[in-house]
């Protein structure tokens, strides 16, 4: 039996002519398939077209999200090592290209806290130059911001870390305040597992499977409310 998504392209988008984007820091990879796009394969045209985008925290809820989704929506992903950019602001636009989509749950966290990547001051305009790609690409679309997930200590989950988490809670600070200017639902990962540390895996970024299948829920309970709501 096919599964319900298929590998379609491990690029930086839908263009052959792309190279598969690379991450640097050895401490944030992607923990899974790689980095890349996969589309659905459609079986009911019918059905809601939805985009989940993320890091490698999507690689650890989407299978869980897919099959709560099953039935009800068609899901896309677009995993990815980016951080806030005009370079990745140009890339959105053509990832949605392959749209149109219904819903989109979007976050980028946890490649940006690294110093250089984000220049001070930016962080605001890029973040609602994305949402407005969003929304110029996708006007019928119901947008959904994610929360970037917290960040422990190597071989100590249940302690926060002090040197990278407090980048991770101020940039969702930041781009909280954005999607509430810019009238876009947060889904608050972080929330969700802040006080739930034990079920973090050790390796300071990634969690076990009880964390990833609440986080899972969450996005899934928000994208069939906003769905109808349409």
């Amino acid at each position: 039996m096919r599964p319900l998504l298929c590998l379609l392209l491990t690029l930086t988008a839908f263009a052959a002519d792309k190279p598969a984007p690379v991450e640097t820091d050895k401490r944030v990879q992607s923990d899974g398939k790689g980095w890349r796009i996969e589309k659905a394969v459609i079986k009911d045209p019918k059905l809601p077209r939805v985009l989940l985008i993320g890091d490698s925290i999507l690689n650890g809820y989407q299978g869980h999200a897919t099959k709560l989704l099953a039935g009800k929506a068609n899901v896309d992903l677009w995993v990815n090592p980016y951080n806030q950019s005009e370079h990745v602001n140009k890339l959105l636009g053509e990832v949605l290209a392959n749209g149109p989509y219904d819903a989109v749950v979007f976050n980028m966290g946890l490649h940006g806290w690294q110093e250089g990547r984000i220049k001070p001051g930016t962080f605001e305009p890029l973040m609602k130059g994305y949402v407005e790609v969003l929304k110029a690409k996708l006007p019928k679309a119901k947008l959904l911001w994610a929360s970037s997930t917290p960040v422990t200590v190597k071989g100590k989950p249940t302690e926060i870390n002090a040197e990278i988490n407090p980048n991770i809670v101020e940039q969702n600070r930041m781009a909280a305040k954005v999607m509430a200017e810019m009238n876009v639902p947060v889904v608050d990962f972080y929330g969700l597992l802040i006080d739930k540390r034990e079920l973090a895996r050790g390796d300071m970024f990634h969690w076990t499977a009880p964390a990833y299948n609440l986080i899972a829920q969450a996005a899934v309970d928000a994208i069939l409310r906003e769905l109808s709501s349409k």
